[in-house]
């Protein structure tokens, strides 16, 4: 596909270098132009300088033959003002914008082909939210991934010493869950390293294992590969900015919430936007507010700042002074890197959650979701198979009859909004959503082709 990416920051970077290793034609438009000779120099594709929204910048970016454009600059104003362009004057056939005020996003309709005609709408500050909600859901977990509108879901843990499938092989698992609780082992990394989940594998003290069933199971299922963890009721942002807020908002009517926000203007109006959490203005790095405020009793303490300095140091002194569990938010990717499985519990990338938000909309065939897991290293994607017997290659196939490129497991597929485990016998039907789990990413080209449906099915 011919692709134009608007923006060269962290995520645009990020995006066109994925995009760019799949065999896409990528072109990058930023207004930084060292920035630009950097990627070009880094990365296959083309650049063009200029700013992004301007028709004259387009055209040289090649709007008039692209698939996709995919605003991500800085600006959420330049970004719609783009797609606008690319629809009334080049007709662009996917139009993909980040925006990220709230004040945009809680009015959808404006977005609406006769009105700003975008097709797809990512919300960094959404996305995010969510994902750390659902870490709060579940405190054991590293990460939760939805699949399926949220029916099944895809998450990791460190298996710890005492959990009871320690020392068990993975085909004992079905013998060890209570009746009715189905799960798979998607995947297993030990020291780094990924481990094919075979019958025979035993999982060890360390493995960071992830594992796929249905909503429904995941508590049980979580009791089973660690210790039962209370779940969080006292919880402290620090930072009241969109995310923090938006954290707080949804948290509040069920948890007990403080949030610290720096800013006195700021503090003042989430304080009042807020219905039980309480706000307190002041420094989350000040070691005296945190004690005051009862840091040691805190089942979760998220770090939610624009800075990661302050994210990171507030996330440590928090840990250091009791809290039981610490999130924070990273930006660069180096520092997650860093302080991952440190004593930071859980370091939270927002630009690739970001990543994983834009990457089911812009590959080709019908991936319905990816998540981006291990700072890019590995996926999580959802696909719905289309076809019958012979115009698809899955399609009446048992799945252990299935060739799939190497680093590549089912862990699921969802059918009629029921979730079936990828047991070996299960045949793959017309519009299943297949659940996989990719470690080696140079495939993702093969599993396209693998699961796509053939030109004359109609």
């Amino acid at each position: 596909m011919k692709i134009i990416v608007l923006g060269a920051g962290q995520v645009g970077s990020s995006i066109a270098e994925y995009l760019s290793r799949e065999g896409n034609d990528i072109t990058v438009v930023d207004t930084d132009q060292e920035r630009l000779t950097e990627m070009q120099n880094r990365i296959d594709l083309r650049t063009v300088h200029g700013n992004a929204s301007y028709p004259s910048v387009l055209i040289r970016a090649g709007a008039n033959d692209a698939d996709m454009v995919v605003a991500l600059t800085n600006s959420d104003e330049i970004n719609m003002v783009a797609c606008q362009v690319c629809h009334s004057i080049f007709h662009t056939p996917m139009k993909i914008a980040r925006v990220r005020e709230a004040e945009y996003v809680s009015y959808p309709e404006m977005f609406e082909s006769e009105h700003m005609p975008i097709d797809v709408i990512i919300s960094p500050e959404q996305l995010v939210t969510n994902h750390i909600q659902r870490l709060i859901e579940y405190t054991g977990a590293l990460q939760v991934m939805d699949f399926a509108h949220g029916k099944a879901q895809l998450v990791t843990v460190i298996a710890d010493e005492d959990g009871p499938l320690i020392g068990h092989q993975l085909r004992e698992l079905h013998d060890l869950m209570p009746e009715n609780v189905d799960t798979r082992v998607a995947a297993i990394f030990r020291d780094n390293q990924a481990v094919f989940p075979a019958g025979d594998t035993v999982i060890m003290k360390g493995d960071m294992v992830f594992f796929l069933a249905a909503k429904r199971h995941i508590r049980t299922i979580m009791q089973t590969l660690r210790h039962s963890e209370k779940p969080a009721n006292k919880i402290i942002l620090a930072g009241g900015g969109n995310i923090g807020f938006n954290l707080a908002k949804a948290l509040e009517s069920a948890h007990s919430v403080k949030v610290i926000e720096y800013n006195k203007k700021r503090a003042r109006h989430i304080a009042e936007e807020l219905d039980r959490a309480l706000v307190i203005k002041g420094d989350c790095t000040s070691e005296e507010l945190l004690m005051e405020e009862n840091i040691d009793q805190a089942d979760i303490f998220c770090a939610l700042t624009n800075d990661d300095q302050a994210n990171l140091l507030s996330a440590l002194m928090a840990k250091k002074l009791g809290a039981n569990k610490v999130l924070t938010l990273i930006n660069k990717h180096n520092y997650a890197q860093l302080i991952e499985q440190g004593t930071i519990d859980i370091a939270i990338s927002p630009h690739q959650i970001t990543i994983g938000g834009l990457l089911a909309h812009v590959r080709k065939g019908n991936m319905a979701r990816v998540h981006s897991l291990r700072q890019g290293a590995a996926e999580a994607i959802e696909v719905i198979i289309y076809g019958d017997s012979s115009t698809s290659k899955v399609i009446g196939k048992q799945l252990q009859n299935i060739n799939l490129p190497p680093g590549t497991t089912i862990g699921g597929i969802i059918r009629n909004g029921k979730v079936l485990m990828a047991h070996r016998d299960v045949i793959v039907e017309n519009e299943d959503h297949m659940i996989l789990f990719v470690t080696d990413k140079r495939n993702i080209n093969d599993i396209e082709r693998l699961l796509q449906v053939s030109p004359s099915y109609l």
